[in-house]
């Protein structure tokens, strides 16, 4: 293979696979959801998270429902996708012909920009941005993990699932160690971690989230150890092409749905049963059951792709086209960095003290409410591109500063849509170790 090649360019509209678009699409909901609750600002801190102290019965549903199905469990099943879409952006350059050092390049750039990316949206106007976090992983586990065998892959995820879990059993442990006042401090509250969304000031609660932007990346994209499991998982999983061909993996992802959903609400149900008061707990206390919400999020995030791959293969499986909530949520998908970075535009200037500051007027179900319609919007708004043909803008950006170089038409001819056979190359493979980067 020559040493420089021109790459193909980014995939085309009808080389897509409904599973991962379906999945991302869908779980901007979630994303919607967990973050719109540190808008909160104005009212009390539970002290064990960053939920308020629930106002009445409608408070407790939303956030049960929440603490326990959402919190911890969409950005691992994000960080699943993103290791997969890795792979996949690999195999389509290489089976192009695009060599191993050009397309190593290719993805370099790429993380390298979703950290600009990230440090820009924290910048400006979000402080729990995850861009920068998978940005960071990308660059460090593709260098590292990319095209090593499957072996290793899935040995390295389970240690660093095991290193999250052994973390959390000791959180468990401790629990019976912290001090059991009301008047105890957590190491993890509302009031210390959102202060600059409560900033009155727009420069001071720029210069707060970008003193917080650098350990929310290490923290999420590295310290935490589910982004890496769940990147490497990805890798994993690419090679074997489940979401493409989930008709091929039936029962892997039918138990991954059902044992993985199971875990992840299980584990979800104590820090959901301590916030809204059922299980009485000091701040100190709550805290302490952080990590494992953590660890079965990851549990959770992966069955709940295996779950919409399955709701996928049964729409593709009807021999009629998908219909237009369908196209919705996919075409949302296919552009999720717009749909991530336009509800942080739709929220903050309405919602944090800087900005309208309207997060005092709410509750956590209004706010839930609030949650619904920033992500409808943006769902609306990638169905009205998908029907106009024209890619999301963060998209079109990121690929201008990706791709430097114009594709080919030729090879643009000459492509292969990854539903027509394997492709060449060690990163869809997996046959090889990993080669210098």
């Amino acid at each position: 293979m020559s040493g420089h090649t021109v790459s193909r360019g980014p995939v085309g509209a009808g080389e897509r696979a409904l599973a991962p678009d379906l999945a991302r699409g869908f779980m901007l909901l979630f994303i919607a959801l967990a973050n719109t609750a540190w808008y909160l600002w104005a009212l009390p801190a539970s002290g064990g998270g960053v939920h308020p102290e629930p106002g009445g019965a409608l408070d407790r549903i939303a956030q049960f429902l929440v603490v326990m199905a959402v919190d911890m469990r969409s950005y691992p099943m994000f960080a699943f996708l993103f290791g997969y879409g890795m792979v996949q952006l690999a195999r389509r350059q290489e089976a192009s012909g695009s060599s191993v050092r050009d397309v190593n390049a290719l993805l370099r750039r790429r993380n390298l920009w979703l950290l600009a990316f990230g440090f820009v949206h924290a910048l400006l106007l979000w402080m729990g941005d995850i861009l920068g976090a998978y940005g960071l992983a990308g660059l460090l586990l593709g260098w590292l993990f990319l095209r090593r065998r499957d072996t290793t892959l899935v040995v390295w995820a389970g240690v660093f699932t095991g290193l999250a879990a052994l973390l959390a059993a000791f959180s468990l442990l401790g629990l019976a160690f912290m001090p059991d006042d009301a008047s105890s401090s957590a190491a993890f509250s509302m009031d210390q971690t959102a202060a600059n969304i409560g900033d009155t000031s727009i420069l001071g609660a720029a210069l707060g989230r970008v003193l917080a932007w650098p350990l929310v990346t290490v923290g999420q994209g590295l310290l935490g150890m589910v982004v890496p499991a769940a990147i490497l998982l990805g890798y994993w999983a690419a090679r074997r092409r489940i979401l493409e061909e989930p008709g091929s993996h039936l029962g892997m992802l039918r138990w991954t749905a059902v044992l993985g959903i199971g875990v992840g609400w299980l584990g979800g149900l104590p820090p959901a049963l301590a916030q809204i008061g059922v299980w009485d707990l000091s701040p100190a206390q709550a805290g302490m059951l952080t990590m494992p919400h953590m660890v079965t999020g990851l549990a959770c995030g992966l069955g709940y792709v295996a779950l919409i791959a399955l709701a996928a293969h049964r729409i593709q499986g009807r021999g009629r086209g998908p219909g237009a909530v369908v196209v919705a949520l996919s075409a949302t998908g296919k552009r999720s960095l717009s749909a991530y970075l336009a509800q942080s535009v739709l929220c903050a200037p309405l919602l944090a003290a800087w900005g309208l500051g309207l997060g005092a007027e709410l509750a956590s179900w209004s706010m839930a409410l609030f949650a619904v319609g920033v992500w409808l919007v943006t769902v609306a708004a990638s169905y009205a591109l998908e029907r106009a043909g024209r890619r999301g803008p963060a998209e079109v950006l990121l690929r201008r500063l990706a791709y430097r170089h114009p594709v080919a038409a030729g090879a643009r001819q000459s492509e292969r849509s990854p539903q027509e056979g394997p492709a060449t190359g060690s990163a869809a493979n997996g046959g090889a170790d990993r080669t210098a980067t």
